[in-house]
């Protein structure tokens, strides 16, 4: 069966035929060069499974791979990828499309990004299985990421170890150990998929989706294990709100379960302050205005000085739907909170991450421990609907919340949209009737193929 070690084998072969080296590499050099190749192919059978264009990046800065050996490959060494990197453009396999760059003005850079010619490609197709499946999660990787601002850029160090990110690193291992024993999916019509793909790289907050991103990583930010603390890199977070619908856990439908108001009655609940019943967002300027509202005041907790002009995220159009300057939309949040208006303004939403990311831990905690995955996204988890049809999920939030502020909050469920084996149905769609007909279901087969073929490898894994 051919496989990515195999091939990577080969290849080594042949770009060492093509250099003008003078020596031979050692055991061990060739041992990492083989590891550089293999991690490139690998990089480049995932993309090739994202979309049939997808690029793949490289650092080729040195100080990538001898700095801060916590979040680094150990096996991967500069000498030996630039080697392999070289090696794969010196046989016309790959090819840069974008060169890396570093604007020390802007204090912003770019990587190196390239992509798989069509006779690389071709020696991947053979592979049988999906890289989702086929490749294990590196259970072993660091989790628990510490990043800090230096010289205006966010960047990861080093911290000390302790009791507790000891217990976060436990925790998570706990977590994502359950989630590797479980297949979760998107099961939309094959036609929907590259269209889904190319959404997502034309948008700057998310990622394409990549099934082979099962497991979760915890980021703190600041310096600081006190702020930030929530957990990333599951695929299932870059989905769209309307297609979350239709995520799959173990081929069986899912309900998704959120809080009701999360930042505002965290924010009330640890200043000992009454929140009231008034929805804290529409109660500034309507139900039709609240999402807008929701990104302000979130805003205004997470800057550290006065915004004298709107968030980024907020547009002209926004302001003027609502009738209002971005001072006058300012004022009516603080004039709506003036039991909480002095908290506005002092940076503390870090620390309100930190406490939903200790609410989500225990919640993904709790059901790892009974081998269910609960999927988060920052506020919201998504759940087999089982969980959320018998109020499992909705009970764990409750008390969650309820341990960390000794206070009640309400949690809002999603129908859910069952599998079904229906054609042409436009998503986010939730009011239909599965078409059980002996048509309708041959014809889910064809159009949901990529589903239920990965589906079908999961089962049949070995």
């Amino acid at each position: 069966m051919t496989n990515i070690s195999e091939i990577a084998k080969k290849l080594s072969e042949r770009i060492t035929n093509a250099e003008t080296r003078k020596r031979s590499r050692t055991a061990e050099e060739y041992q990492r060069f083989l590891y550089a190749i293999e991690y490139i192919l690998t990089d480049i059978w995932k993309a090739s499974y994202i979309h049939p264009e997808a690029e793949c990046s490289i650092h080729k800065h040195n100080n990538y791979y001898s700095s801060n050996p916590r979040y680094r490959d150990p096996n991967l060494t500069y000498k030996m990828t630039m080697a392999a990197f070289d090696g794969l453009q010196l046989l016309n396999l790959i090819v840069v499309t974008k060169d890396g760059y570093y604007d020390r003005t802007k204090m912003q850079g770019g990587l190196t990004r390239y992509r798989a010619r069509e006779e690389l490609l071709e020696m991947l197709n053979p592979i049988p299985e999906h890289p989702a499946i086929h490749l294990k999660p590196n259970l072993d990787a660091e989790t628990i990421l510490l990043r800090d601002e230096i010289d205006g850029r966010k960047v990861l160090v080093d911290y000390e170890e302790d009791a507790f990110t000891e217990k976060a690193r436990n925790n998570l291992r706990t977590i994502n150990q359950c989630f590797t024993r479980h297949w979760v999916d998107l099961r939309i019509l094959d036609k929907d998929v590259l269209a889904l793909q190319e959404r997502l790289f034309d948008d700057t907050e998310k990622q394409p989706i990549d099934l082979t991103k099962r497991t979760l990583v915890r980021i703190f930010s600041n310096n600081s294990f006190k702020e930030g603390g929530r957990f990333y890199r599951g695929w299932w977070q870059n989905v769209p709100s309307e297609y979350r619908p239709y995520i799959t856990i173990d081929s069986k439908a899912t309900s998704e379960h959120d809080y009701s108001q999360l930042n505002p009655n965290m924010i009330y609940s640890v200043y000992n302050k009454e929140l009231g019943s008034e929805d804290a967002y529409s109660r500034v300027a309507g139900e039709e205005h609240r999402e807008v509202v929701k990104k302000a005041f979130n805003a205004m907790f997470q800057h550290t000085r006065v915004l004298n002009t709107k968030p980024d995220d907020i547009n002209d159009i926004d302001l003027d739907a609502i009738g209002m300057s971005w001072k006058e939309l300012k004022e009516a949040i603080l004039d709506a909170h003036k039991p909480i208006k002095d908290y506005f303004f002092k940076g503390l939403g870090n620390r309100l991450q930190f406490e939903d990311s200790c609410i989500a831990e225990s919640i993904m905690l709790h059901f790892a421990k009974m081998d269910a995955p609960a999927l988060p996204i920052h506020d919201s988890f998504i759940m087999h609907h089982g969980f959320g049809t018998y109020g499992e999920l909705e009970e764990a939030m409750r008390r969650a919340y309820h341990d960390r502020f000794h206070t009640d909050i309400k949690v809002k469920g999603d129908m859910v949209v069952p599998i079904k084996p229906a054609k042409d149905y436009p998503i986010g769609d939730k009011n239909f009737f599965a078409d059980t007909s002996l048509d309708g279901i041959i014809n889910a087969e064809n159009d949901y193929s990529q589903w239920r073929d990965r589906d079908d490898m999961w089962m049949n894994r070995k």
